[in-house]
């Protein structure tokens, strides 16, 4: 199961988003429509959506953490304490709890992103800035690369797209 693609989406006035219908009857079909929302610890303005045997890896590794590291306790703070299973209704819609909406400052538009295995959902506004900024900045530096002869990170050199 790999989830991909973006769709910008309307949050209802009671706050939920109804999810693209080329994912509900995937979603349906593999996780029984359980999921777990929560927050993105790498990306403000965006929460991540997992299927919930998938998020159930996640959070195993993540309590598999030490906490006597105090990065570690608010990974395992922001990942699992603040998570909330859904699940969407007959009409793929379900509620984004106002605290992860607050959090992450979205608002009536927002996009959902099929991230492989999980979803990413951001501010509408917000991905589509940081977008442009990151299309920029890539072109930016192949052209660098390109104008000093260097070659690309070994990870680079085998992707082939």
């Amino acid at each position: 199961m790999w989830f991909y693609g973006e769709q910008p989406i309307t949050l209802d006035g009671k706050g939920r988003l109804a999810l693209p219908s080329r994912f509900r009857g995937v979603i349906a079909e593999v996780c029984d429509n359980q999921l777990v929302l929560t927050y993105n610890p790498y990306e403000s303005h965006c929460l991540f959506l997992y299927p919930r045997f998938k998020w159930e890896e996640v959070r195993d590794q993540v309590m598999a953490l030490s906490t006597a590291h105090p990065d570690n306790r608010w990974m395992q703070r922001l990942l699992v304490g603040s998570a909330t299973p859904v699940e969407p209704d007959k009409q793929g819609r379900f509620l984004l709890p106002q605290q992860l909406r607050e959090a992450a400052e979205l608002d009536k538009r927002v996009v959902v992103m099929g991230m492989g295995e999980r979803f990413e959902i951001w501010n509408e506004q917000v991905y589509n800035e940081r977008k442009r900024e990151q299309m920029a900045r890539q072109a930016e530096r192949i052209q660098q690369a390109a104008a000093a002869s260097e070659e690309p990170s070994e990870q680079l050199q085998h992707l082939s797209l």
